[in-house]
């Protein structure tokens, strides 16, 4: 199927990866070609223009929502680089949507061509076997290790002169004249990382390739659920009990459970802005899930969005998910702008999908490789939580245990 929807200009694939779980509506969505389009710069009432468009045409939307949407909420545009150029936000109306469950296949068309051609072509693809899955991608690095570590002092002097209490410090790892077959990079990546929000994104020339274990946000009916992440630790792959007793060494951290908590009251804050009045509720605290690197802690919240409110806004009030930013969500972004040298773009924000009757389900971008083909720029971030009690070195081999699965890829390990 990746193959056969890498012909169209844009495209979206998203992949539980058959993670079990009550959330989850599909096994795999797939939509192919633009029948309709909107592209939205950040600051130009990109929310506004998002409801209007799903609006007038009450169908599918897949698309994206940048980071620097951030700039609806009045915070200064980043003017760091950003060598991807995703637009801030960009919804497509499919041509082909094709829905998977474990036993069934759903494709629905616009246009000529029937679901039996659809179903015919995709299976007719022939896959190349010599494609290049990698060529050895020698990574660079925006901040020398000392440069980081001096970072995460400084960040720790604004938690301790009272300007935040916890701030999502990311850093950028690129390459340039990088020439690859991104459905083959996208499918190494997935045997190496499986991860329940996988996403092989495509807009003109630029691709994202994700393997998230994070949900931003999913509205079923009227109910709102969020699942942030906080607190990774890496797992013991040779020793069952070692890997057990990292599982518990996370569950029992007091540094991540404070991270969680504060992100958890960050997001209760959010909802309560949407959501009717006490119906906000903790559906799991510091919950411990492991994926094939990590161990994560997720928690769920969850609440029913008010009668009157379009579900736009759940996403407008609750954008940038907190997980990524930290509390107070405005002052940290606006430290991050200060201390970050790479504008965030499409890393950070989200990918996902709305249904012709309003429900949705987005994922948060990390754990992914970002590529230009038109410029043949390669990229990808990686961050973690800092607190005051956070160790620098401790947070930088974080961020070095989290990009595991990409630099083996990209190394062809």
């Amino acid at each position: 199927m990746l193959s056969w929807c890498n012909r169209f200009n844009i495209c979206c694939f998203l992949d539980n990866q058959q993670y079990p779980s009550s959330l989850q509506n599909y096994e795999c969505l797939l939509a192919a070609g633009a029948a309709h389009l909107l592209e939205v710069k950040a600051g130009e009432q990109a929310f506004d223009r998002l409801q209007s468009f799903y609006d007038a045409h009450q169908d599918w939307l897949f698309g994206h929502l940048s980071y620097d949407l951030k700039r609806e909420m009045e915070v200064p545009e980043s003017t760091n680089p950003d060598g991807i150029g995703f637009p801030d936000l960009g919804f497509f109306v499919p041509e082909v949507v094709v829905l998977l469950h474990h036993d069934s296949m759903l494709i629905g068309t616009i246009g000529d061509e029937s679901a039996e051609v659809v179903f015919d072509a995709i299976m007719a693809t022939v896959i190349p076997v010599d494609r290049a899955a990698h060529t050895d991608v020698p990574i660079q690095a925006r901040f020398t290790q000392d440069e980081y570590l001096q970072v995460i002092r400084n960040l720790q002097r604004h938690i301790l002169r009272g300007d935040c209490y916890e701030i999502n410090f990311c850093q950028e790892f690129y390459a340039t004249q990088v020439y690859l077959d991104p459905v083959a990079v996208y499918e190494r990546l997935c045997l190496a990382s499986p991860n329940p929000f996988a996403a092989f994104y495509k807009s003109e020339e630029r691709y994202l390739l994700c393997a998230s274990p994070e949900r931003y946000i999913k509205k079923e009916g009227r109910r709102l659920f969020s699942q942030p992440i906080k607190g990774t630790w890496q797992r013991d792959l040779q020793s069952a009990e070692g890997d057990e007793r990292n599982r518990k060494q996370l569950y029992h951290s007091a540094k991540d459970r404070s991270e969680n908590v504060m992100v958890v009251d960050l997001v209760r804050n959010d909802l309560s802005r949407v959501c009717e009045e006490g119906s906000v509720q903790v559906d799991e605290l510091f919950g411990i899930y492991s994926f094939p690197q990590v161990h994560q802690m997720i928690s769920t919240i969850s609440g029913v969005l008010r009668a009157d409110l379009h579900w736009v806004e759940a996403i407008r009030q609750t954008f940038p998910m907190g997980s990524m930013t930290g509390a107070p969500k405005r002052r940290v972004m606006e430290l991050i702008e200060q201390y970050e040298r790479t504008r965030r773009g499409l890393f950070s924000g989200s990918v996902g999908y709305i249904t012709p009757d309003g429900n949705f389900d987005f994922n948060v971008v990390i754990r992914s490789i970002f590529y230009n083909a038109a410029t043949a720029y390669l990229s990808y971030q990686v961050g973690s939580g800092i607190t005051f009690y956070s160790d620098p070195q401790g947070e930088y081999e974080e961020c070095l245990l989290k990009a595991a699965a990409i630099r083996r890829v990209l190394a062809g390990s």
